[in-house]
């Protein structure tokens, strides 16, 4: 068997391609940057010609800029729905038979502190909400024309291969900056805000729990867990024997996007999956930058 992934070069292409592999499914990753092949999914051309090319049993769409700024308001309508409409047509037309999978955000559902489960309302909160939002209604149209088409909403979820600008990476490597001496203090904004902090390869295990399945094509998949950044600034002090709060200084007037983000992951649990991988391990992973457990 074969699956193409489209954005392979993001934490979350690195793990899916390898539990790909232990399951004996061969990962073709696809992206505009690493060692992986070259191709742009917001280019029908190009993604037609890799469907008909490899005929996959599998399509991930993972591509997407994470940024829910407004400035990159076309860079994720082209790559998250365009790219989702291009990959759907594309399977619709060469490889019917081919299992899709489409990913979604719980930044694009109404956030009122509550659990985010499947039945939560959408929410244009933002460009980014925006456009998650038309590709699962692209993902819920191709369906009801045959096709098997699995939208999965991903909460934080983390990784050493996560990149700087996230808040996980980015406290993690001040830290150990901290700790060699190279930087003196960690300006953060609020250190109150509560998310989950889901091991990344915990995720892709969900993900292909809910696309090896024939009953269940739309489900939350996180922990379900919150935890404080200031739960996460302490674990990753005491992986280098510091006290935390005599190098942290929080931003004065910072506003926080929401005070918690939290999901209710009932449904992908009836698949049998549960992450296992808990916020101190996380952190041991993250502090010894060590790509897998």
């Amino acid at each position: 068997m074969k699956a193409l992934i489209f954005g392979a070069n993001g934490q979350d292409g690195y793990y899916l391609s390898k539990a790909c592999r232990q399951r004996a499914i061969e990962p073709i990753g696809i992206s505009r940057s690493g060692n992986w092949l070259k191709g742009d999914i917001s280019c029908y051309e190009q993604v037609e010609q890799l469907i008909c090319h490899y005929l996959p049993d599998f399509v991930f769409h993972l591509a997407a800029n994470s940024s829910t700024n407004h400035n990159v308001l076309w860079e994720n309508h082209q790559t998250i729905c365009t790219g989702a409409m291009n990959l759907l047509e594309a399977v619709r037309l060469h490889c019917p038979s081919a299992k899709v999978f489409i990913t979604g955000s719980g930044l694009q559902f109404v956030n009122d502190g509550s659990p985010i489960s499947e039945e939560t309302r959408f929410n244009t909160s933002s460009a980014y909400a925006l456009s998650r939002i038309q590709s699962t209604y692209a993902a819920r149209y191709f369906r009801s024309l045959g096709l098997q088409v699995y939208v999965g909403y991903l909460f934080h979820h983390e990784s050493p291969l996560r990149k700087i600008h996230h808040i996980s990476k980015k406290i993690a490597t001040a830290v150990q900056q901290i700790a060699k001496g190279k930087l003196d203090v960690l300006e953060i904004g609020s250190i109150k805000v509560k998310k989950e902090w889901t091991f990344a390869g915990d995720v892709v295990e969900g993900i292909l729990s809910l696309v090896q399945q024939n009953e269940i094509y739309e489900a939350v998949i996180g922990s379900g867990v919150p935890y404080s950044i200031e739960d996460w600034i302490e674990l990753c002090f005491r992986h280098v024997g510091l006290d935390w709060q005599k190098y942290v200084i929080c931003q004065q007037g910072f506003v926080a996007e929401y005070p918690c983000l939290l999901s209710d992951p009932k449904t992908i649990c009836t698949l049998n999956w549960k992450p296992l991988v808990d916020l101190p391990a996380l952190a041991t992973l993250m502090m010894s930058n060590h790509e897998e457990l």
